[in-house]
């Protein structure tokens, strides 16, 4: 089975999919995994590959396009980033998509870099901007439309072993034999 686990910075994504994978007893990858490895072939250490990352959409690109190939050539695996749902598409037997309140998700991401939450804020608004337009400009993906999730959930109504919970019941349930269709991924360019 293959399940993906997408949304936005702060919203529980690693958390999730690695207790899933644990769970299942699925392999996990991680579009950080993926930036990591990219990072190790070109080179760079990761703060060097995020600069460069800034100036060329390449990057970006290369990530996503190893995500598209992971989820066509895997099976028992559990997909984490954010456009996981969108590059799986048609791969994926589950969908899922985190959310939470922006100032949930700040006060969580503040707490983990030890940063003042105010800037976090700040930063945290401007990167989702910065994300939307590229994918818009680079796939035709709207992040915003969550048609193609089979679940969705607010991280911040449950804590994280209830959400685990959540999705592992649905992951659980999931059969092949009696799926009656999911939402189709459309419109999407996949020019990497």
């Amino acid at each position: 089975m293959l399940i993906t686990v997408s949304g936005p910075a702060g919203s529980g994504k690693s958390t999730l999919a690695a207790g899933l994978a644990d769970a299942l007893g699925h392999e996990h990858v991680s579009g950080g995994d993926i930036f990591r490895a990219l990072a190790d072939e070109r080179g760079c250490s990761l703060v060097e590959f995020n600069e460069l990352a800034e100036e060329d959409d390449q990057i970006d690109r290369d990530l996503d396009r190893r995500l598209r190939e992971t989820a066509r050539e895997s099976t028992d695996l559990v997909l984490e980033s954010r456009l996981a749902g969108w590059m799986a598409a048609e791969y994926a037997d589950l969908r899922v998509w985190l959310d939470a309140p922006l100032d949930v998700r700040a006060d969580r991401i503040a707490d983990r870099e030890d940063k003042p939450l105010d800037e976090v804020l700040e930063e945290t608004r401007a990167r989702a901007a910065s994300e939307a337009q590229r994918y818009r400009e680079y796939y035709g993906i709207d992040i915003e439309d969550h048609s193609i999730y089979d679940l969705t959930v607010n991280t911040a109504r449950w804590d994280a072993d209830a959400c685990l919970s959540l999705v592992l019941s649905a992951a659980e349930s999931y059969s092949a034999d009696r799926d009656e269709g999911k939402y189709p991924v459309e419109g999407v360019r996949y020019e990497f």
